[in-house]
């Protein structure tokens, strides 16, 4: 019992400290006040399913394309209940899930090869932290666009 209540502590934090860029991101793109405390949802939501699957011991790339995609129809919900284009909660939301530390790494990696020179640990380092940025971030565009996909398809592409 101890161990839910340690995890929900945690989540909370999780939830607490995601809100605040998704916020901060919202209102540098003008997003109307009253919706704010829906990007601030959105992304406290996003941010702790991502850290829920991941201590489950989901991958971080799956875990982000997973709460993403919920994001996505939340955000879709969102819109169609108060007629505001999707995109003003889901982008905001998924903000704090952007890879940061990964891509910090691979630079720094890369600015080390430039000054250092090559070695196999170092590159090593920049193809990891690379590539978990790549992916990461492709998990986010998918799963924030999949929602649009498996609603708004209302004709066959051929």
């Amino acid at each position: 019992m101890s161990a839910f209540f340690d995890l929900l502590g945690l989540l909370i934090i999780d939830a607490w400290f995601a809100w605040i860029p998704a916020v901060g991101f919202a209102m540098v793109f003008n997003v109307p006040r009253k919706m704010l405390i829906y990007c601030a949802a959105g992304g406290a939501f996003a941010h702790s399913l991502r850290f829920l699957l991941m201590h489950f011991d989901l991958p971080i790339e799956w875990a982000t394309l997973i709460a993403s995609a919920s994001m996505g129809f939340l955000g879709l919900y969102w819109s169609r209940k108060h007629l505001i284009p999707r995109p003003v909660f889901t982008v905001a939301s998924v903000i704090p899930m952007i890879p940061g530390s990964y891509a910090f790494s691979a630079m720094i990696g890369l600015v080390e090869i430039n000054t250092t020179g090559y070695s196999l640990a170092l590159m090593q380092v920049v193809m990891e932290n690379g590539l978990r940025t790549l992916f990461i971030l492709t998990a986010l565009s998918f799963g924030l666009a999949i929602p649009s996909i498996l609603i708004y398809r209302g004709r066959p592409i051929v």
